[in-house]
């Protein structure tokens, strides 16, 4: 089969919503899509006049209810297939930004069509279905107080 070319691959971001326990455990907040019921994190398209890392950051808060601090670099990119409604796969790819919840809204806008649930990022990763996702989550479990992302946000929030 035939790589996509750039122009076939839609372009999405996501926020990973992260919190730390007070016995420095990293947390993240996964959400379930609205057609499958799988696990993700709070993504979508990039938007016109939004930074990449705003749009992250609406996403959080529709999909999530999650209200937070949202680095401006990312720390990673996966890939997947977005099944269309005409059952077509659409190659997606991925970036995801930090995000340091806050809080939560007890009321957001798709909490109808959602759930969400924190997990440890190894939890997480073993929740998805995306290889190159829960490789992702992985890395932020190894020592997230080490990754230089993720402690860059904590120290800016």
């Amino acid at each position: 089969m035939p790589q996509p070319t750039p122009a076939q691959i839609g372009a999405q971001i996501a926020a990973l919503p992260v919190r730390w326990d007070d016995k420095g455990a990293l947390y993240v907040l996964m959400v379930t899509s609205r057609g499958t019921g799988r696990w993700v994190m709070p993504k979508g398209w990039t938007m016109n006049g939004k930074t990449p890392w705003q749009a992250a950051e609406i996403e959080a808060l529709e999909e999530a209810g999650a209200v937070g601090h949202v680095g401006t670099d990312p720390i990673g990119r996966y890939c997947y297939d977005k099944i269309l409604p005409d059952g077509t796969a659409l190659p997606c790819e991925v970036e995801v930004f930090p995000m340091l919840v806050r809080t939560l809204k007890r009321d957001w806008k798709e909490r109808r069509a959602r759930k969400r649930r924190w997990f440890t990022a190894r939890q997480a990763a073993k929740r998805v279905d995306e290889a190159d996702l829960a490789c992702l989550l992985r890395t932020q479990a190894d020592r997230p107080r080490r990754h230089p992302d993720l402690r860059a946000l904590r120290k800016a929030s």
